[in-house]
């Protein structure tokens, strides 16, 4: 190990993390009220503590209605989920108790019209927000709103976006009136990135703090090389959970540990390879229950040294999807690209650090983090529009949709009137604050224009994935989306004239006055390109989706004309260069000259986003993007080629697609051109991998909302069968597998029965459905013939569609 420093306490500023947090994570914690209430488990009510409300009638929980944070936002009934607005923190208040939204900071109260609850500012409404809470039947509560005699009753579900109010009345054992109250805590870790010296931590010998090689901020623990030194940090659980354990790790030499016990039992261990720079290691799905202690341990390397910083908990994935295969590549690239990618999740309701990056190492204070991922440079404490559209459905398989439902949400709130309607480009992870070193103010921020086209058409692709109506139904989300595919778009004109069809421009290289293209390597200052006009298509298409889930037809039909209108401009008139016939346009600069070749992005998200139509000019094109990125003027860094395997599904290409996966992978293990992490260290590698296993080999397309599915093997030649089960769709899971691209089999694993579509590539002679023959009906999609198949799937039921010649 290189020279170490000697041991310091000393904190620098910035990295202040509370000290409530040490304590409570040492199992001390916030004192308990006076003479309090039991949970139905037998624990006392905790004055500071976080709680789930749920109803005895329904069992749906307590909270703002589309998350609202606004005062006077109506609580509605709904799934509980992990959504930070749906905990409420108990504050006592001599006999009564607050209860205070842990996302927003307001009280809940039944002040107004028929005593509905809703939020308000604390102290607004002192009669209606202090809440007596009283034992009753089966573990339950009531709350009354001490001052106005009310009972806090269940308001419902959302029906339609609409809140369904109840009357309220003095309480009494009736289910609507029935409260659980269940703890939820964050699992924290004392001191994780060792600021505060050795605070928390134990050492033996040959190993210490020093300064000289931190993963962040200024302190890092070490380990001497030789046998048997070992550091460890141990927390107490205050509820139960299951959780993922990290902590970035160097090393000088193979064989050191990383293992994590609960109550001194050991449960997970792996061992450390060789690798002087800093990755980040993970144990997965480590159960506790309140009171366990946790302790994790980083063993000594027999003849090299140990740096350890950076400790960190993330809760574990909701939806674990299995896969299993012919091929034992594509089943390691799903399980590691599982555990990472949810290495990268946080704990909504944690303190943590803000706005750290290259220039503040420490950040610069603490926040609460809300329900959110990490989606961009693990060492910036933020997420990113562009890397978090590209990780949304990857999120989704791991069952992270309030992640997913929390950032889209603090996008759109962000494209405001002030920033020209654009979304800023990161947010830090509380979900409402703009990331300081990307914005720094109104008129100065990162800016890049496919973004707000990508971030509605997630909003689309979530909707399809999970039925969720927030996604049609949000008033904000509903605006942000009109907003995009409107005003955005007339109020960013430019130099070139497209006939009529609106396309907005950007005229500058510099980010921080807003460019045309993902593509911040070009050589020519684009006007327009074709990554950004590939997201707008796409926008339309997604827009349309969502207004006809809301039943109206005509915004739909609007938004698909202008979707068919733009794409047969961009490949009838603005991809072709009279000039170059043969070639593909994928950008304009300011003066109007078309630019073909290599384009990165602005090439590859083209045939991404399906903008051009199918036949030998896209084939060729895509064949050059392929070469491109292959040869001299290839990618600098590895999360660029995550949009090739896209590129090539989206086309019907599933050899090249998984080319390009299989080569993704098979650089996880270098360094980053960055230089300071391992390339997958990056959260949207192993993000897109699963989206691209799942999306892309298997060629599973749902609609939740109208309960059906379409599979489309992908295979390569080289793959023989691949199955992922597990897979979540809607409420419930489906089961898919393809033999090939002759046999594919669905199992409906969920509650609700689901429609198939089984397509297979290609004219064939026969169809049969579980060994009966079918009528061989057919469909063009994109270029491409199919045979299908209509299936329907009850709730526990499995069928097989095979084709043969």
């Amino acid at each position: 190990m290189p020279p170490r420093a000697a041991r310091s306490r000393a904190l620098p500023s910035g990295l202040l993390l509370l000290a409530v947090l040490a304590a409570q994570a040492l199992g001390t914690g916030p004192a308990l009220a006076a003479g309090a209430d039991r949970t139905a488990d037998g624990a006392p009510l905790v004055d500071g503590g976080s709680y789930l409300l749920g109803s005895a009638l329904d069992g749906s929980c307590l909270g703002p209605q589309y998350d609202g944070a606004a005062a006077g936002t109506p609580m509605v009934g709904a799934d509980c989920g992990r959504l930070l607005s749906r905990r409420w923190q108990l504050r006592r208040t001599g006999g009564d108790y607050l209860l205070v939204n842990t996302a927003d900071g307001r009280c809940l109260t039944l002040d107004g019209p028929g005593h509905r609850p809703a939020t308000a500012d604390c102290g607004t409404f002192p009669d209606a927000e202090r809440f007596t809470i009283s034992p009753a039947p089966q573990g339950t509560y009531t709350l009354t709103a001490r001052g106005i005699d009310a009972c806090l009753s269940a308001p419902g579900n959302t029906t339609q976006g609409t809140a369904q109010g109840a009357a309220h009345h003095r309480c009494d054992a009736r289910p609507a009136h029935r409260w659980t109250l269940t703890r939820t805590e964050p699992l924290v870790l004392p001191n994780p990135g060792l600021e505060q010296g050795a605070d928390g931590w134990t050492f033996t010998e040959h190993t210490g703090t020093a300064t000289n090689n931190p993963h962040g901020g200024t302190r890092l623990a070490y380990l001497d090389a030789g046998a048997g030194y070992a550091v460890s940090l141990r927390t107490t659980a205050v509820t139960a959970g299951s959780h993922d354990l990290s902590a970035w790790i160097a090393t000088g030499g193979p064989g050191g540990t990383f293992s994590v016990s609960v109550n001194d039992t050991v449960v997970r261990t792996l061992t450390l390879p060789d690798q002087p720079v800093y990755a980040k290691y993970t144990l997965p799905r480590i159960r506790v229950a309140p009171g366990d202690r946790l302790t994790l341990t980083i063993g000594s390397a027999p003849a090299g040294w140990v740096n350890v910083d950076d400790a960190a908990v993330a809760p574990s994935a909701p939806a674990d999807p299995v896969v299993s295969s012919s091929d034992p590549e594509v089943v390691a690239l799903f399980d590691w690209a599982k555990t990472k990618a949810n290495s990268w999740v946080q704990q909504a309701g944690a303190t943590g650090v803000l706005d750290m990056d290259e220039n503040h190492p420490g950040g610069t204070g603490t926040i609460t983090y809300d329900t959110t991922y990490w989606a961009g440079y693990p060492f910036r404490s933020a997420f990113y529009s562009r890397d978090f559209a590209h990780q949304l459905v990857g999120a989704h398989l791991l069952g992270l949709d309030a992640e997913n439902k929390t950032m889209l949400r603090g996008f759109a709130a962000s494209a405001t009137e002030a920033n020209g309607l654009y979304p800023v480009w990161a947010l830090d992870f509380d979900a409402r604050t703009y990331g300081a070193i990307d914005y720094r103010g109104p008129n100065r921020f990162v800016r890049e224009l496919p973004a707000p086209f990508e971030l509605v058409q997630k909003a689309g692709e979530a909707y399809r994935w999970t039925g969720d109506r927030d996604y049609a139904d949000d008033p904000a989300l509903g605006a942000y989306v009109r907003n995009t595919l409107g005003p955005f778009v007339t109020r960013h004109p430019g130099p070139l004239d497209n006939g009529g069809v609106p396309i907005p421009q950007a005229t500058s290289r510099s980010i921080f006055a807003g460019t045309a293209s993902y593509a911040e390597n070009a050589t020519s200052t684009y006007a327009e390109a074709g990554d950004a006009l590939g997201a707008q298509y796409q926008a339309y298409l997604a827009a349309a989706g969502l207004a006809e889930a809301r039943g109206d037809t005509a915004s739909a039909t609007g938004y698909r004309k202008s979707a068919e209108a733009l794409r047969s401009y961009v490949n009838s008139t603005w991809s072709v260069d009279r000039r170059q016939p043969g070639e593909v346009v994928h950008g304009y600069d300011t003066t109007g000259r078309p630019i073909t070749g290599w384009g990165y992005e602005a090439s590859v998200l083209m045939p991404v986003k399906q903008l051009l139509d199918p036949g030998p000019r896209r084939d060729g094109f895509l064949a050059a993007v392929d070469a491109a990125d292959s040869g001299p003027e290839r990618s600098a860094n590895l999360e660029a080629y995550t949009y090739l395997p896209d590129a090539f599904f989206a086309n019907h290409d599933g050899t090249t697609a998984w080319k390009w996966m299989r080569y993704v992978y098979e650089s996880v293990g270098a360094q980053h051109a960055s230089g300071q992490m391992l390339n997958g260290d990056y959260p949207e590698v192993p993000f897109t991998l699963l989206s691209q296993t799942v999306q892309g080999l298997l060629g599973v397309d749902p609609d939740a909302a109208a309960g059906t599915l379409v599979t489309d093997s992908r295979l390569p030649a080289s793959m023989g069968w691949l199955q992922a089960a597990d897979i979540p769709v809607g409420g419930g899971t489906v089961t898919v597998r393809h033999d090939g691209g002759r046999a594919s089999t669905v199992t409906n694993t969920g509650t609700r029965t689901l429609t198939w579509e089984a397509r297979f590539r290609g004219e064939h002679a026969h169809l049969t459905v579980d060994g009966k023959s079918r009528e061989t009906r057919t469909r063009t999609v994109d270029g491409v013939t199919y045979n299908y198949a209509t299936v329907p799937l009850a709730p526990g039921h499995a069928a097989t569609a095979a084709v043969t010649d």
